[in-house]
């Protein structure tokens, strides 16, 4: 294999030490769950993003679900967001019996449509739930102003985008909700699950620090419906030693985004870059490319050793699941899952290995069958 799609490896060799240190840490206390290292996360996490609150939790899946629980969600409500997106978004509303409402996204980006939002607001709309996919946050000011006109609160989905920045802001501290996933290949990530809620609401703060132990505002006093939604300490240790060198990843993550971008567009259209706008800045969860004869071109660049995925071959409105939540046809949806190639993307990769990539993925996308 010329690299690993992403190199977790080279990665712990950084911070083996830190990493090391932070875990002996809690197997000398030995307090595995709600240990002294979530709140001490929790505060970093609060520093970073300049949200008032953070609560960490088992996975970024669980911080949607916390979240949309905590603005009581119920069965019939519907909740907007995009078709295009890994399924934990719809996932979430569909387990509170709710019914996601599916919109298009915008070709440049993959990230939501602003434009087809406000079309598929009903009366039983009771939150809008954006993606900041790629690491690419959405276009949240417009979709913020269409929720506020309509009295809406917005999630944002940014599993994929925790330390993007938007307009001189992070993400996760852009909207009503936060929500992310410190799943390993995210660009923080644990040795487990876990995720976190960002919020500067005081009163949904409470709801879902309560909601993440059973709904106990005290021990055994349950104020609400609940779950087991820690994260637990070690799965903490771990996060706070990789923020030791995360500003450095993030830096490094947008020359590496930047440099594929230099140099693959000379063999546009034949390969369709992604557009990271200029007003934000992306941390590369993936580096996506889309191509006509993807099928093709991947069997190509396995042969030539380099590792693709995609992110994601099917909609949701096209998932065997969620056809009941309507199966109306989302051009661009569907265009974009049928084209979309992610390339090995992380902080340590070398211009050497960047440049054979790129050589290996020219071949593979304009050699003729």
């Amino acid at each position: 294999m010329l690299t690993e799609f992403i190199d977790l490896k080279a990665q712990y060799a950084a911070l083996r030490e830190p990493i090391g240190r932070r875990m002996q840490a809690v197997l000398d206390h030995g307090q595995f769950i709600m240990g002294p290292e979530v709140a001490e996360l929790e505060k970093c996490l609060t520093d970073f993003t300049g949200a008032k609150h953070c609560i960490t939790c088992a996975s970024g899946t669980e911080a949607l679900l916390m979240a949309l629980m905590a603005l009581d969600i119920k069965p019939g409500d519907e909740v907007i967001t995009p078709s295009f997106t890994f399924i934990a978004t719809a996932e979430v509303i569909v387990l509170l019996g709710a019914k996601p409402v599916l919109v298009d996204v915008d070709a440049a980006t993959c990230n939501l449509d602003p434009n087809k939002l406000e079309a598929a607001i009903t009366a039983k709309t009771r939150a809008i739930m954006p993606v900041s996919l790629y690491g690419q946050v959405a276009d949240m000011d417009e979709i913020n102003s269409i929720a506020e006109k309509h009295g809406l609160p917005v999630i944002e989905d940014a599993a994929q985008s925790f330390g993007a920045t938007y307009r001189g802001k992070k993400s996760n501290n852009l909207s009503t909700i936060g929500c992310t996933s410190f799943f390993p290949s995210k660009p923080l990530g644990c040795y487990g699950d876990g995720g976190a809620i960002f919020v500067s609401d005081d009163k949904l703060a409470k709801a879902m620090r309560e909601i993440r132990v059973h709904g106990q505002e005290r021990r055994y006093y349950h104020t609400r419906i609940g779950l087991g939604g820690r994260m637990d300490t070690l799965q903490c240790a771990v996060v706070l030693a990789k923020l030791e060198r995360f500003e450095w990843e993030v830096e490094r993550r947008a020359k590496v985004g930047a440099r594929y971008s230099r140099l693959l567009a000379e063999y546009a259209p034949a390969i369709h870059l992604l557009e990271v706008k200029p007003d934000r800045t992306s941390v590369y969860a993936q580096y996506t490319i889309r191509v006509k004869n993807r099928d093709e071109v991947q069997k190509r660049l396995k042969a030539s050793g380099v590792p693709t995925a995609v992110h994601y071959p099917i909609p949701i409105h096209r998932q065997p699941a969620y056809t009941t939540y309507g199966n109306h046809a989302l051009p661009v949806s569907e265009l974009v899952a049928g084209e979309v190639l992610s390339l090995p993307m992380y902080p340590d990769m070398t211009e050497a290995t960047q440049d054979a990539i790129v050589a290996a993925v020219k071949d593979a996308v304009l050699t003729r069958a």
